[in-house]
């Protein structure tokens, strides 16, 4: 039985917690500190934890901070980090769980520690606009600090493995949402940091999580073979230590099933059964220099029958995550394809726990290539999502791209090796030279081979880009570019280009308005009023005049806020409500312009519309064949073209006038029939005069097409004589 006093007071009793034990076996000893001294420094803070998570519970009833924290301590310290990082990750959810500060953490700790707990912790204390806004700001914040000490990504990822093995006692839609946000995020950003085994833990445990019945099926199959499998591995494994004898060369020989991810994604991709998938086994023999991985090589393809367009060598041209290994397929035993990998043990260690590996070589200030390598890759991602930050649609949208996918090697005309995700465009290649050469692409060639720019390249492709200095990015481009950088610059040239015609159609808008006000001494004040509207200048109150998302009236009213304000033009009517809600149109190429529409027509997506310059109040929409319009005929220096440019989402009030003969169950009828378009009704009005029935319906609707489906079914109601679009 424990010795209650260890608990305070474990180096006068000389007794520890076993939970502490189990964690200090796991950890290699440092040449920095003593193992007196480096358990002194765990135990200050393995109680330190305890005393803050004290009577925290997991969803599983046991202790939170033994159950949890300290199995994320003991993956670290299998992972063989430092001692910093195994406090960090005994320590990571003080900051988020308990009332323990940064500060505190710092005084007791040091800021190293303090730092990676805080990197580790979520956003708190901002209110965020949805779920995705909030995931988004912790992936944000949580690379911002990788990119200053990989450490944080390395705990994170050991709070996810426990997290994800320890799964099943949460509810299903957590579960679902926890797994999804791992299959989506933490496994490919493992692949990419090179943590192979991490993220073939991570994609079955997301499998077993989703497709629970998928996973049970696969591991049922894996055991019923077992034998059968380990009975090859050893002949397998005897064959090429007997081969390999004569060489002196005394590999590792060890076989395993792939994981169950692998192995289903085999099955889908082929359409296959579990029994006709047989390259569900990997042999991997590591040796000791990379001479002999090459002359094992030779050695086997003698003894094998190689699969040619199987063969990878990686030790070449290593993966960006700094995996190395050379991959071939053979025809075996029994005439069965394996793949072996052949590697050393670095290579051994680094394709298991990529990134960690090299941690320890980072302390003594050697070897640090691999460890800045991916330090350089995330501040390069951050320097572009960065700007990106405020759509998390779109943020989520390139981690992704950045992290999924294996590399492709194609070459410049001059030789010179470059590395693109799988799907790379002759178009990325060029963004990936020079942003400048991106945008000025014309055309490309592939191996000497003038293409299209949406083709598909491939690894050893040689790429040279055709550059114009008349030619310019479009739209087209963003459906066949697969890298961040490449998106993200055309998006940027557009946001300028849009922002540029926005800041003329304003700076048009501002001096007709105070032309005809008789203000257009007053064009400087006006544009100085940026402050008052949250601007950081004058242009970017222009650019908004031009959106339409400020009036020039709001401009002159907080100019001048003791006169009277202007008085609309147009009185308050039955659609006023929802003409306050501006809806986005283009206004000659120009995207998210803001616009008032007239409650005279009330125009919705696929009818003719025209603008109109408002006065003092930029532009007011109508439809073109709006009654108010031909008063407007001696103006037509102020009638702008204008299209729609909404989403499916986007839903518009219409007044439609019904007129037939009355009868019992007519309004019923018509209620129905709007009901079964699955169309919304917000008021409906129905008069009775001398057996004639009138009624006005104000419903809800996408655009013309749907609008015009509604009055057709309408019509064929029994009675009803006609079915109008009204505008009062």
């Amino acid at each position: 039985m424990e010795n209650p006093l260890s608990k305070f007071a474990p180096f006068l009793v000389g007794e520890f917690p076993k939970p502490f034990q189990e964690l200090v076996k796991r950890i290699t000893p440092s040449e920095q500190l003593s193992e007196e001294e480096l358990k002194k420094e765990l135990w200050q803070a393995y109680e330190f934890g305890a005393r803050h998570h004290e009577g925290q519970k997991r969803l599983s009833g046991g202790s939170y901070f033994e159950n949890h924290c300290v199995e994320v301590a003991k993956i670290l310290a299998g992972w063989n980090m430092d001692h910093i990082t195994i406090i960090g990750g005994l320590l990571h959810d003080a900051i988020e769980d308990t009332e323990a500060s940064f500060q505190e953490i710092e005084d007791h700790f040091g800021n190293d520690v303090a730092n990676l707990v805080n990197g580790v912790t979520k956003l708190g204390g901002i209110r965020f606009s949805s779920r995705k806004a909030k995931q988004a700001g912790n992936f944000m914040k949580m690379l911002i600090s990788v990119a200053q000490d990989l450490r944080v990504i390395i705990i994170k990822f050991a709070d996810r493995l426990h997290n994800m093995s320890t799964i099943g006692y949460m509810s299903r839609l957590k579960q679902h949402r926890i797994a999804i946000e791992t299959r989506d995020v933490y496994a490919p950003l493992a692949h990419r940091l090179g943590m192979a085994k991490v993220k073939w833990t991570l994609d079955d445990l997301v499998l077993k999580t989703l497709n629970p019945d998928t996973y049970k099926e696969i591991e049922a199959k894996l055991k019923s073979t077992n034998k059968e499998r380990e009975k090859y591995i050893k002949k397998i494994t005897k064959a090429l230590l007997d081969e390999l004898k004569d060489y002196e060369i005394k590999p590792q020989v060890y076989g395993r099933p792939k994981s169950h991810t692998s192995i289903y994604g085999k099955m889908v991709k082929r359409g296959k059964a579990f029994e006709e998938i047989y390259d569900i086994l990997a042999v991997r023999v590591v040796v000791e220099k990379v001479e002999d991985c090459y002359l094992t090589l030779g050695v086997l393809h003698q003894k094998f029958k190689p699969i040619q367009e199987r063969f990878k060598d990686f030790i070449a041209t290593p993966k960006s995550n700094g995996y190395q290994s050379v991959h071939t397929t053979v025809v075996g035993p029994e005439a069965k394809l394996v793949e072996i990998q052949i590697r050393t043990h670095e290579m051994e260690q680094t394709a298991e726990i990529g990134v960690a590996a090299h941690w320890r070589y980072k302390e003594g200030g050697k070897n640090t290539k691999s460890v800045d390598s991916h330090v350089k890759w995330l501040r390069e991602l951050l320097d572009i999502l960065q700007s990106e930050e405020n759509d998390p649609k779109e943020f989520m949208h390139l981690l992704k791209i950045d992290l999924f996918g294996d590399e492709i090697f194609v070459f410049t005309p001059k030789g010179d090796l470059v590395q693109l995700p799988v799907k790379s465009s002759p178009l990325d290649f060029a963004y990936n030279v020079h942003t400048e050469v991106g945008h000025t692409c014309l055309g490309a060639k592939v191996n000497h081979k003038v293409v299209p720019l949406n083709t598909e390249l491939h690894s050893g492709d040689t790429v040279e880009v055709i550059t114009s200095s008349s030619q310019n990015p479009n739209y087209g481009w963003l459906k066949f570019t697969v890298t961040s950088k490449a998106r993200n610059q055309i998006k940027r040239y557009f946001n300028k280009k849009e922002r540029d015609e926005s800041i003329k159609m304003g700076e048009e808008i501002l001096t007709k308005s105070l032309r005809r006000l008789k203000l257009l001494n007053q064009m400087d004040e006006v544009k100085n009023a940026y402050p008052k509207f949250g601007f950081g200048g004058s242009e970017q109150l222009v650019a908004a005049v031009g959106k339409g998302e400020i009036s020039v009236r709001d401009i002159i009213e907080k100019i001048a806020s003791q006169e009277e304000p202007v008085k609309d033009e147009e009185s308050s009517g039955f659609f006023q409500f929802a003409r306050k809600e501006s809806r986005s149109i283009k206004l000659e190429g120009i995207s998210n312009i803001m616009a008032n529409f007239g409650k005279c027509c009330n125009p919705i997506p696929g009818d003719d519309m025209i603008g109109f310059i408002t006065r003092g109040r930029g532009i007011t929409v109508h439809r073109s064949a709006c009654s108010s319009l031909p008063l407007l005929s001696e103006e037509s220096d102020r009638l702008v073209p204008v299209e729609w440019e909404v989403s499916r989402s986007d839903m518009f009030n219409v007044r439609l006038k019904i007129v037939g003969q009355d009868r019992k169950g007519l309004l019923k009828d018509m209620t129905e029939t709007i009901s079964k378009l699955n169309i919304n009704m917000t008021s409906v009005d129905i008069k009775v005069k001398e057996a004639v029935a009138t009624a006005i319906f104000i419903i809800q609707v996408n655009n013309l097409k749907q609008l015009d489906r509604v009055v057709r079914k309408i019509a064929k109601v029994k009675n009803i004589d006609f079915v109008e679009r009204t505008q009062h």
